[in-house]
């Protein structure tokens, strides 16, 4: 899981580790937001992030 501004970063990471190609981004950037603001990226990556480590890929 990342900011999309790192989308090829963590493409990079993950291709050269091996893993799946199974991720999850939240919008950019996110090192100013406030609680709330962060708690909504969370309420809104939670469904994709609990789908991909439980895929059997």
């Amino acid at each position: 899981m990342a900011s999309e501004g790192f989308v090829q970063a963590a493409e990079a990471q993950s291709a050269s580790l091996g893993h799946p190609t199974a991720r999850v981004f939240t919008p950019h950037p996110i090192q100013d937001r406030t609680d709330e603001e962060m708690q909504a990226l969370a309420d809104g990556a939670i469904d994709a992030l609990v789908a991909a480590l439980t895929s059997s890929h």
